[in-house]
């Protein structure tokens, strides 16, 4: 079994409604418990892809 997946490997995405709940939350800075949504990671994931550095070309 191998920790790497190739080219082929087939994961399936099951897709939610943008604001359906996630099963998890977060506490916010008033203590209440707020859903995760698909939305939320969405806008997570775009975040960090602008922050992205590429690494330098090795020689």
């Amino acid at each position: 079994m191998s920790l790497q997946h190739t080219s082929e490997d087939k994961i399936q995405v099951i897709r939610t409604k943008p604001d359906q709940s996630l099963g998890c939350s977060i506490i916010d800075k008033d203590g209440r418990e707020v859903p995760i949504t698909e939305d939320m990671i969405q806008d997570a994931c775009r975040e960090l892809d602008k922050r992205l550095v590429k690494p330098a070309k090795q020689k």
